[in-house]
Protein backbone atom coordinates (compact mmCIF):
# COMPACT_ATOMS: atom_id res chain seq x y z
CA UNK A 1 0.00 0.00 0.00
CA UNK A 2 1.36 3.39 -0.59
CA UNK A 3 0.49 7.02 -0.06
CA UNK A 4 0.86 10.19 -2.59
CA UNK A 5 0.83 13.28 -1.37
CA UNK A 6 0.01 17.02 -3.35
CA UNK A 7 0.05 20.54 -2.41
CA UNK A 8 -1.76 23.37 -3.66
CA UNK A 9 -1.79 26.52 -2.30
CA UNK A 10 -4.73 29.14 -2.22
CA UNK A 11 -5.52 32.61 -0.89
CA UNK A 12 -8.74 33.16 -0.02
CA UNK A 13 -11.49 36.21 2.00
CA UNK A 14 -13.96 35.48 4.14
CA UNK A 15 -15.94 36.20 7.07
CA UNK A 16 -17.24 34.01 10.06
CA UNK A 17 -20.21 34.60 12.78
CA UNK A 18 -18.64 33.63 16.31
CA UNK A 19 -18.77 34.98 20.01
CA UNK A 20 -15.01 34.79 20.40
CA UNK A 21 -12.89 37.05 18.33
CA UNK A 22 -15.96 37.93 17.03
CA UNK A 23 -15.10 41.75 15.54
CA UNK A 24 -12.48 40.67 13.62
CA UNK A 25 -13.90 37.77 12.26
CA UNK A 26 -17.14 39.46 11.16
CA UNK A 27 -15.28 41.56 8.86
CA UNK A 28 -13.96 40.50 5.31
CA UNK A 29 -10.12 39.11 6.29
CA UNK A 30 -8.02 37.05 4.33
CA UNK A 31 -5.72 33.80 4.91
CA UNK A 32 -3.30 32.12 2.91
CA UNK A 33 -4.00 28.37 3.24
CA UNK A 34 -2.25 25.04 1.89
CA UNK A 35 -4.39 22.26 0.62
CA UNK A 36 -3.45 18.52 0.77
CA UNK A 37 -4.54 15.58 -0.94
CA UNK A 38 -3.91 12.17 -0.24
CA UNK A 39 -4.05 8.95 -2.29
CA UNK A 40 -4.05 5.53 -0.97
CA UNK A 41 -3.35 2.82 -2.94
CA UNK A 42 -1.47 0.24 -4.74
CA UNK A 43 0.53 1.34 -8.17
CA UNK A 44 -1.43 0.21 -11.63
CA UNK A 45 1.17 -2.87 -12.56
CA UNK A 46 1.77 -1.42 -15.97
CA UNK A 47 2.86 2.35 -14.89
CA UNK A 48 3.99 1.59 -11.85
CA UNK A 49 2.18 4.25 -10.76
CA UNK A 50 -0.98 4.78 -8.06
CA UNK A 51 -1.98 8.04 -10.33
CA UNK A 52 -0.24 10.02 -13.31
CA UNK A 53 0.62 13.11 -11.44
CA UNK A 54 0.28 15.38 -14.26
CA UNK A 55 -2.92 13.74 -14.30
CA UNK A 56 -3.58 14.29 -10.64
CA UNK A 57 -1.92 18.08 -10.51
CA UNK A 58 -4.79 18.68 -13.59
CA UNK A 59 -7.44 17.87 -11.02
CA UNK A 60 -6.02 19.76 -7.93
CA UNK A 61 -5.47 23.26 -10.07
CA UNK A 62 -9.29 22.65 -11.00
CA UNK A 63 -10.31 22.79 -7.29
CA UNK A 64 -7.13 25.47 -6.81
CA UNK A 65 -8.61 27.72 -9.36
CA UNK A 66 -12.27 27.33 -7.37
CA UNK A 67 -10.88 29.07 -4.16
CA UNK A 68 -7.99 31.24 -5.23
CA UNK A 69 -8.43 34.46 -4.47
CA UNK A 70 -12.43 34.36 -3.95
CA UNK A 71 -14.61 35.49 -1.18
CA UNK A 72 -15.20 32.08 0.29
CA UNK A 73 -18.65 33.54 1.94
CA UNK A 74 -20.24 33.37 -2.38
CA UNK A 75 -18.72 30.38 -3.01
CA UNK A 76 -22.26 27.77 -3.52
CA UNK A 77 -22.15 24.31 -1.56
CA UNK A 78 -19.19 25.83 0.60
CA UNK A 79 -20.87 27.21 3.73
CA UNK A 80 -19.30 29.19 6.44
CA UNK A 81 -15.38 29.54 4.59
CA UNK A 82 -14.17 27.20 7.86
CA UNK A 83 -11.27 24.98 7.35
CA UNK A 84 -13.65 22.10 8.18
CA UNK A 85 -15.76 22.98 4.93
CA UNK A 86 -12.77 23.89 2.45
CA UNK A 87 -11.63 20.14 3.68
CA UNK A 88 -15.10 18.67 2.36
CA UNK A 89 -15.83 21.12 -0.16
CA UNK A 90 -12.19 19.98 -1.76
CA UNK A 91 -13.15 16.23 -1.40
CA UNK A 92 -16.41 16.77 -3.39
CA UNK A 93 -14.63 18.69 -6.17
CA UNK A 94 -12.15 15.63 -6.69
CA UNK A 95 -14.29 12.44 -5.50
CA UNK A 96 -15.31 11.78 -8.86
CA UNK A 97 -12.58 12.02 -10.91
CA UNK A 98 -9.46 10.76 -8.08
CA UNK A 99 -9.64 6.90 -7.38
CA UNK A 100 -8.30 6.56 -4.16
CA UNK A 101 -8.40 9.57 -2.41
CA UNK A 102 -7.99 9.18 1.19
CA UNK A 103 -7.75 12.70 3.02
CA UNK A 104 -7.82 15.95 2.32
CA UNK A 105 -5.94 18.68 4.59
CA UNK A 106 -6.59 22.11 4.87
CA UNK A 107 -3.41 24.43 6.88
CA UNK A 108 -3.08 27.85 8.14
CA UNK A 109 0.36 28.30 8.38
CA UNK A 110 -0.16 31.61 9.76
CA UNK A 111 -1.70 30.15 13.09
CA UNK A 112 -0.82 26.23 12.78
CA UNK A 113 -3.90 25.17 12.00
CA UNK A 114 -4.60 22.42 10.21
CA UNK A 115 -7.61 20.32 9.58
CA UNK A 116 -8.04 17.15 7.99
CA UNK A 117 -10.84 15.83 6.29
CA UNK A 118 -10.87 11.12 5.65
CA UNK A 119 -14.38 11.82 3.52
CA UNK A 120 -18.21 11.04 4.51
CA UNK A 121 -18.81 8.66 7.39
CA UNK A 122 -19.20 5.09 5.56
Amino acid sequence: MYELTKEFRFDAAHTLERTIHADGSRRIHGHSYRAQITLRGRPDPASGMIIDTSVLELKLEEAREALDHRFLDEINDLGPGTMENLCAYIWRKLEDQVTMLHSVSVLRDSTSDRVTYFGPAA
